[in-house]
């Protein structure tokens, strides 16, 4: 029976054997829909395809001549294919997968061949089981030896990777200077693994800025090696030259992904005879800093992945060394990215102003300033604009801006009139004055507190009334434009620069129709500097903030001049507007920086918002909640209605309990639905935990379960509690205990 089977396998390789073309086009067919990562790579795929032809020929040959699965000459090539995986980082069970997909198409084929050659049952049927045998253990062997191979390979590479990095990480970033760090780049790279290197940084960044976005993108050569002409296959760019990176190319491609690539011929680099080369960015820190490119021509071997991973590991070294010295050489460069990310990277969302913005740092060796603005968003669909400058320059001026910014955000959380936020504001500026007194490691150019302080502008403006509310610290008055083109400046109460202590302020409300124009900025804006400062005097002094400030100087009164005068005139946009302001009020170099906000008002029609006054009467609630749902239907917002009924039972039911008429109810349909309750009373709700039998105590814990935000804003008399709720939001569970 054996010799049956062994003759029916026989046969039977044989016929497949005369269509091999079409078995291995198969197979190869199969391997590309299943395994794709094999054909991505060139070298790769056509070692693949090497492969299915050498191993289906040698399978089949063993079969025909029933050759023992052991004695089957394996491809010679076998050995070397494996290797060239690993070097291509291909994944080894991708390799094993291909050999186990190649032996099940080839054993169905076989499998399809047997009854055709025979009628016999018993014969077939251990014919088939012979060949699942032979075929696996085939498949194993060469499995076990294209592990062994593929593993040795990445074993070999590793060790001398880990030792080409180490070795890098002590020869590259020896000094703080960034010619010589990308010298000793080049230097390393074209003893160890390349004919040729360039480093080239992008210009922006050796100027002391982030990477710049601008097309084309301009380079400078910092290095390149070896320093020898290198049989004139050195590229025609000089060190320190700067040239462009052309739109498509690598290099440009390597900036704008931050991804290397190898690419084949060098051509595209400037390096005619070069047949392989890398080009890797120089990324630090989350910035791009420049471009390394590697070349090899003459007999050297193509680079492999296993090279393109040495490279980016070496540059990152590099990079962060480059990255040390550019931070090290650029302190003034430093401070303006502290200052910048201390203000606000974009508009927040609301509805109430539309708004554009603008920080100039100043452009005097004095630096950075503490100027910043701020939009924040309030409750019942209001919008805070907020101005301010802490006097005086450099990074402490800076770092005290962070936090009064921080200190405005986090009382205007609490929904504090413009007067009393700028009352609590003195106060954190007399602490800050205190700490900076007693810290011994505070230079004078850092003081903030009687002398030299900050000043601020806070505004609040409501678009269901069409109301702003603003206050003011020893700031510049804002102006604002009506939709007829009339521009003023609003007289506010000058009100005490902060760090003062113990001064009032003042509010001033004023109603600004749907479409007027606010403008609010600090004096480097409008203030031309005095002949004596213009002459005499340190620019980078401290300026210093009299007790007692005039509400305008000639100076000011002429800024604010030029500025209604270009803000009366007709804009594009908010963006082209503030390009104006900018364009007619600075110099080139202004000796101050700068901060504008402007901000044109919306309104929330009648139709956005529904008010019922309600009696202190338990009776009410039940009315309440059957108008909001009725309101809600008409606002197409039906699937709000169940929350809503509960946050406005809850505050309805609150007010009525605890507070004091007259009550009101009212819904803001904005990008979100507002609920308000009103009434005269003082007293704040809070929640609390209530305990098992406890009859009450669990309404404002339904309330802050349900609402995406909530909270309590008083007035001159009385209160509101709120709550926002979302079409998005995601209710959770309400469990008690």
């Amino acid at each position: 029976m054996e010799r049956t089977a062994a003759g029916l396998i026989s046969r039977a390789a044989h016929e497949l054997g005369l269509r091999a073309d079409e078995l291995t086009a198969e197979v190869e067919q199969r391997l590309r829909h299943e395994l794709p990562a094999l054909w991505e790579d060139p070298d790769v795929a056509r070692t693949a395809a090497e492969n299915v032809v050498e191993h289906v020929v040698a399978a089949l040959a063993g079969l025909e001549h029933a050759i023992e699965p052991d004695l089957i000459e394996l491809p010679s090539a076998d050995v070397e294919r494996a290797r060239v995986l690993a070097r291509h980082g291909t994944p080894l069970s991708a390799m094993l997968r291909a050999f186990r997909l190649a032996e099940e198409i080839v054993l169905d084929r076989l499998f399809a061949e047997l009854p055709r050659l025979s009628q016999d049952a018993e014969q077939i049927s251990a014919a088939a089981r012979q060949l699942n045998v032979v075929s696996t253990k085939y498949v194993d062997r060469v499995s076990e030896q294209g592990v062994r191979a593929f593993q040795a390979e990445r074993d070999r590479r590793l060790r001398w990777r880990s030792a080409m990095v180490n070795e890098a990480s002590m020869c590259i970033g020896t000094t703080l200077d960034i010619a010589r760090t990308t010298q000793e780049l080049a230097d390393f790279a074209t003893e160890q693994f390349a004919d040729l290197v360039t480093v080239d940084l992008l210009d922006t960044v050796l100027r002391g800025q982030d990477a710049a976005g601008q097309s084309p993108l301009t380079l400078r050569r910092m290095a390149q090696g070896p320093d020898a002409d290198a049989g004139g296959l050195q590229p025609p760019v000089q060190r320190q030259e700067l040239h462009v990176c052309p739109e498509g190319s690598a290099c440009a491609e390597a900036l704008s992904s931050g991804r290397p690539s190898r690419q084949q011929h060098g051509r595209a680099s400037g390096v005619p005879r070069a047949h392989s080369t890398l080009v890797v960015p120089l990324r630090a820190r989350g910035t791009t800093l420049g471009v390394a490119e590697f070349h090899r021509y003459g007999t050297a071997a193509p680079y492999d992945d296993e090279d393109l991973l040495l490279a980016q590991e070496i540059a990152v070294r590099a990079a962060v060394a480059v990255d040390n010295a550019r931070h090290y050489t650029h302190a003034r460069a430093t401070a303006l990215t502290l200052q910048r990310s201390l203000l606000p990277q974009e508009a927040p969302r609301q509805s109430a102003v539309d708004v554009a913005y603008r920080y100039l740092p100043a452009g005097s060796e004095s630096g950075v300033g503490g100027d910043w603005y701020d939009v924040i968003p309030l409750s019942g669909a209001r919008v805070a604009l907020v101005v301010g400058d802490v006097v005086g320059y450099g990074i402490r001026a800076a770092a005290t801006m962070g936090r009064l910014r921080t200190a405005v955000r986090t009382l205007a959380d609490i929904d504090l009139p413009p007067d009393e936020l700028l009352t609590h504001l003195d106060d954190v500026v007399l602490r800050l004055a205190n700490e900076a007194s007693s810290d011994p490691d505070t230079g004078p150019e850092a003081d903030v507190g009687r002398d030299n302080g900050a000043t601020c502008l806070y505004a609040v403006y409501d678009p269901v009334a069409r109301r702003c509310t603003l206050a003011r610290a020893g700031h510049v008055p804002p102006v604002v434009v009506v939709r007829d083109g009339t521009a003023d400046v609003l007289e506010l109460p000058p009100g005490p620069p902060l760090g003062r202590g113990g001064l009032p302020f003042e509010t001033m409300e004023v109603d600004l129709p749907e479409g007027s124009l606010i403008a609010l900025c600090t004096d480097g804006l409008i203030e031309a500097r005095t002949p004596a400062r213009a002459t005499g005097e340190d620019p980078s002094a401290p300026v210093s903030v009299s007790e007692n400030p005039t509400p305008h100087t000639p100076d000011i009164d002429a800024g604010l001049a030029t500025l209604r005068e270009v803000l009366a005139r007709p804009a594009p946009s908010l963006e082209a507007a503030c390009d104006s302001v900018l364009e007619a009020l600075l110099p080139s170099r202004p000796d101050d920086d700068v901060a504008l906000l402007l901000a044109r008002t919306r309104s929330l029609g009648a139709d956005r918002v529904a008010t019922w006054e309600l009696e202190a009467d338990p009776a009410v609630v039940a009315r309440a909640r059957s108008d909001v749902s009725r309101k809600l239907t008409d606002w197409g917002l039906e699937e709000l209605a169940f929350v809503a009924e509960l946050v406005v039972s809850e505050l309805v039911t609150n007010a009525i309990r605890y507070g004091r008429p007259p009550i009101r109810l009212r819904l803001i349909h904005d990008r979100s639905l507002l609920c308000e309750v009103s009434d005269a009373g003082s007293t704040t709700p809070h929640l609390r935990r209530a305990r098992v039998f406890d009859e009450g105590g669990r309404g404002l814990l339904l309330v802050a379960q349900l609402a995406g935000q909530w909270g309590t804003r008083h007035a001159r008399r009385g209160k509101t509690v709120w709550a926002e709720l979302s079409e998005t939001a995601e209710f959770p569970a309400l469990a008690f205990e």
